[in-house]
């Protein structure tokens, strides 16, 4: 469940996130999920990807600031509830989102798609301790 996301700050102009995704593809790091949030003058892309560590080190490479965030992969249950269902289990526990986004993945070799959400908490431990004890797993992403 617990995995490493890349966190890239982009100044907010024409150009600019394909230029920094562009980099991922000539390196031939694949991207799972995507986030982007922006003011008017910046943005934080938020990805989930095959090589997270090789990831931050192109793009520091090419003068990007780019950080390493732990977060929780969680696959949603079948069924249309996954979502309200996986946060009644947090807020049981107290704990809070502080953000979060959402794919869908086509499991190798079953022909099936399963939905994935990526949260960010303050207190991952417990956050998985309780999504595993409710029946939740994961994805596991390389790096």
């Amino acid at each position: 469940m617990k995995i490493e996301q890349i966190s890239v700050f982009i100044e907010n102009r024409a150009g600019r996130l394909a230029e920094i995704l562009e980099i991922f593809d000539t390196n031939n790091i694949a991207i799972y999920a995507l986030s982007i949030a922006d003011t008017a003058n910046f943005g934080i892309l938020r990805v989930v990807t095959d090589e997270p560590h090789r990831a931050r080190h192109v793009l520091s490479e090419g003068n990007i600031t780019v950080s390493l965030t732990s977060v929780i992969s969680v696959a949603a249950k079948p069924g249309g509830h996954g979502l309200p269902d996986i946060l009644r289990v947090l807020a049981r526990e107290g704990l809070t989102v502080e953000y979060m986004y959402a794919f869908a993945h086509a499991e190798d070799g079953k022909g099936e798609v399963r939905d994935y959400v990526i949260l960010r908490v303050e207190q991952d431990e417990r956050a998985i301790d309780a999504l595993t004890a409710a029946g939740y797993s994961g994805m596991v992403f390389g790096g």
